[in-house]
């Protein structure tokens, strides 16, 4: 191949950055203390957006998970990243299961974070 000028056209090297640190809005504190245990249903609830790869694209996907029962609470799918999945994620939640106001909702996900702040 070299002698003919030939190389081999190698795909570029994807790489995802979803979480921006370098940021000046407030940090919620920790209050689950990485417990992650629920006494009752409704007391705590997690979230994340996995991607999931597909022939047109990625498919962004929120989920709300309840720590108690370990049931999804919560979801929406969309094909961008933006405020409107997680809160849509979680709109439903909360119509669906009416927490009491003392429910903790944890993301380790600053997009998360900061779409709920958004809101």
């Amino acid at each position: 191949m070299r002698h003919h000028g030939i190389r081999a056209i190698t795909a570029r090297r994807f790489r995802l950055c979803t979480t921006d640190s370098r940021h000046d809005l407030p940090i919620a504190p920790n209050r689950l203390r990485q417990k992650f245990a629920a006494e009752r249903p409704n007391q705590v609830w997690l979230a994340d957006v996995p991607y999931v790869p597909t022939g047109q694209g990625w498919l962004y996907l929120a989920v709300v998970l309840d720590l108690f029962t370990r049931k999804i609470v919560g979801w929406a799918m969309r094909d961008h990243l933006r405020a409107e999945l997680t809160i849509a994620a979680l709109t439903m939640a909360i119509q669906r299961q009416k927490p009491p106001p003392c429910l903790i909702h944890h993301s380790d996900s600053q997009r998360i974070n900061a779409s709920f702040r958004a809101a």
